[in-house]
């Protein structure tokens, strides 16, 4: 059961990082069109990119070399 638990680590810190990066960069853009009046300009920036970067640790994860 601990090598499961121990092996399962990497992907569940990714889709971690993958909600993190949305909630964070989507969260800056929110902010950001409040301050400077431009909604939904910048959320939708926000949101996108913490996809992108989301998704970029997700495969890091999923297609990196495995360790031994």
């Amino acid at each position: 059961m601990q090598k499961i638990l121990r092996e399962s680590g990497p992907a569940a810190a990714a889709s971690y990082s993958l909600i993190g990066a949305v909630l964070l960069l989507g969260g800056l853009g929110y902010l950001l069109d409040k301050y400077l009046n431009t909604r939904p300009w910048l959320l939708l920036v926000g949101l996108f990119l913490g996809i992108a970067v989301g998704f970029y640790e997700l495969i890091k994860v999923v297609f990196g070399s495995p360790k031994k």
